[in-house]
């Protein structure tokens, strides 16, 4: 007994009624054909097309394109003979959605990915896709087509970078799929690119980042009382200059340990070469580190952090000093607008200030601990000295090409000169021509 049902699209105003007809939401057919379920896409929007398409399917006209993989387990069901000289594999039963996502979820594991980024996965995948997925009466793998996945997409209320880093995570689920042989076919690759406006990296020129210093004084953020106010305002300031002078993230400033102040060079981290590197601190921050107040509950291991619990709960206390940080100093930008500020930020004026001292950007790159150049040229581009300097001598190289007094090139005074000098050696060798001393 087959049916007729139709899978509305998110934004159909009838989307609660999977009878409705007149609407160009797709049309699907599902129920029982020879003892298995089936359902398959009619693909047709037309629920009269979808019915043809059913009564066929039911009188056994056509093949069906998607049935069911059960097995009949009743007890006088015969077991199916395999020939030892048959060369063909057995049939691969169905991967429910379940089971792949928690796979995906176990490989990820096993490969030992940054717990952040399983966080993520495990959110997308087990919270968001399964959830889907099961709320859209999907069991089976196989039955996600490229509409469901375009349908999934159209449920995200991301921003457009967080949406193009969650498709990009989408494919490489399937593509594992398909190298388990879950599925024949990548279903995501059909899934268009989504545009994503790159916004110019911001960072605190000299003016802004003393205005910073100077409110760390004024600052009142005392932690509850575990520590006074002057010791808090110390610490705050002394995070500041840290991590504008190392290129520091919040998280890696926090948990820094003090061994890795080797007198007034900082031990970023180890290349995968095994070759340590160090980015030498300015003598007031290492004065500042040294001098460094205790902190509520302090540790003789690290600078700033307790040691205890999950770091990423000391990041969120010390982004809201930040937030009160901020709000004090009051940037605001060339229109008057309050101008957004986070902690990362001191990494990206670490940045653009070497670039526009004239480091090399792969040395810049190698400071700041990136995998590739290219993530760092992505980042931090329009900031590259070397870049904007040769753009400007070339516009003035280009100046130089018929710009002289407004004359062209032919009646420059370096093309007068030569002719001159052109027409003075002729007459010098017809007057030798006439004295006959040529």
């Amino acid at each position: 007994m087959l049916s007729v049902y139709t899978r509305h699209h998110p934004d159909c105003k009838n989307a609660g009624d999977k009878t409705w007809r007149r609407c160009s939401c797709p049309k699907w057919i599902w129920g029982s054909l020879n003892g298995q379920f089936l359902r398959q896409s009619a693909k047709t929007p037309r629920w009269e097309e979808a019915e043809e398409l059913r009564r066929q399917l039911s009188e056994g006209l056509l093949p069906a394109t998607r049935p069911a993989a059960t097995l009949d387990l009743s007890v006088n069901a015969p077991v199916p003979h395999r020939d030892s000289s048959n060369s063909e594999r057995p049939h691969k039963p169905r991967v429910t959605v379940e089971k792949a996502v928690e796979a995906y979820l176990a490989d990820a594991t096993s490969r030992g990915v940054a717990p952040a980024t399983h966080t993520k996965l495990t959110t997308i995948f087990r919270k968001q896709f399964l959830s889907w997925t099961q709320s859209q009466g999907f069991a089976y793998l196989d039955e996600i087509d490229l509409d469901a996945l375009l349908n999934f997409r159209s449920s995200w209320s991301d921003a457009a970078l967080a949406k193009q880093k969650k498709q990009s995570r989408l494919i490489g689920f399937f593509w594992t799929c398909v190298r388990r042989r879950y599925l024949q076919e990548n279903p995501a690759l059909g899934l268009g690119k989504i545009k994503v406006v790159q916004i110019p990296t911001d960072y605190f020129p000299p003016d802004e980042f003393e205005r910073i210093i100077d409110a760390t004084y004024r600052v009142c953020d005392n932690r509850g009382g575990f520590i006074d106010t002057d010791s808090n305002r110390t610490r705050l300031r002394t995070m500041t200059l840290l991590m504008r002078w190392s290129g520091l993230r919040i998280r890696d400033a926090i948990t820094l340990e003090r061994h890795r102040l080797h007198g007034d060079s900082l031990l970023l981290y180890q290349a995968k070469t095994g070759t340590p590197v160090y980015v030498p601190l300015p003598p007031f921050v290492v004065e500042a580190l040294e001098n460094l107040p205790a902190g509520p509950k302090p540790n003789l291991r690290y600078f700033f952090w307790s040691g205890n619990g999950d770091p990423k709960s000391a990041v969120a206390n010390w982004q809201r000093s930040y937030r009160r940080l901020f709000k004090l100093t009051d940037i605001r930008t060339a229109d008057g607008e309050i101008k957004r500020c986070h902690p990362h930020m001191f990494r990206d004026t670490f940045a653009v200030e070497m670039l526009l001292a004239g480091v090399p950007i792969d040395q810049v790159s190698l400071l700041l601990g990136h995998a590739s150049v290219k993530i760092t040229e992505k980042s931090y581009s329009p900031f590259v000295k070397a870049r904007q300097v040769q753009l400007q001598e070339s516009v003035r190289n280009a100046w130089k090409l018929g710009q002289h007094t407004g004359r062209g090139p032919e009646n420059s005074p370096s093309a007068s000169s030569a002719s001159d000098k052109k027409r003075a050696g002729l007459q010098l060798i017809h007057t030798r021509k006439k004295t006959g001393t040529g």
